[in-house]
């Protein structure tokens, strides 16, 4: 399947969107050589297992118009999110500790001209200042669930919604982490990864 079928088909999104998709691929392969943002055996699969994998996240929250996303590295999902929604005026900050991926981060935002916010800074000293100030939080291959609720409850607890993708572990992460919380959890299937799910999850309450 073809770049362009592939990601047009996911979302149906425009001409433009795309274009600046396939800017951000670009960037992707060229800082590559030097930066090393993702993992290389990834490279000859950046449409289907990262934007388009990316993409999908959007329309499970189609109200949204303020998007956290933690542990962005190369922008999957935050950033491809921010290109996309940029039509329909999503805000997208995005938390990153490491500083070379930032700097590509910024440098992609500037040439998309999307919406984007960069945080270069440890997630929980930023977290604080997002509660109640975002309609989604979101984090891929950053941590089990239980850790990622730990992280976002404050934010959880006060209507964002937590939108995280999972592998084939997904129910046993989430019967490890509903020993510490009560929530409500749809369990969704991918478009990119028949074992894959991801866990949109609300009404987060601590047992304690």
């Amino acid at each position: 399947m073809s770049a362009t079928v592939s990601a047009r088909t996911a979302l149906n999104v425009s001409r433009e969107t795309h274009e600046k998709l396939e800017l951000l691929e670009r960037e992707l392969r060229r800082w590559q050589a030097i930066k090393n943002l993702v993992g290389p055996a990834t490279l000859d699969q950046i449409w289907d297992r990262h934007i388009v994998d990316s993409l999908q996240l959007l329309e499970l929250a189609p109200e949204a118009k303020t998007w956290v996303d933690l542990g962005s590295g190369a922008g999957f999902p935050g950033l491809v999110l921010a290109i996309a929604g940029q039509e329909r005026g999503l805000k997208v900050r995005l938390v990153e500790s490491n500083s070379r991926k930032c700097s590509f981060l910024r440098h992609v935002a500037r040439l998309t001209e999307s919406s984007v916010t960069v945080h270069a800074a440890r997630l929980e000293t930023v977290i604080p200042g997002f509660i109640g100030q975002a309609d989604v939080v979101s984090a891929r291959a950053l941590a089990s669930l239980t850790q990622l609720l730990e992280w976002t409850e404050p934010m959880l607890k006060t209507g964002t919604t937590g939108l995280f993708p999972k592998g084939r572990d997904a129910e046993s992460e989430l019967t490890e982490a509903r020993k510490r919380w009560t929530f409500e959890a749809d369990i969704l299937p991918s478009r990119t990864d028949s074992e894959a799910r991801i866990l949109r999850i609300t009404s987060i309450e601590s047992h304690s």
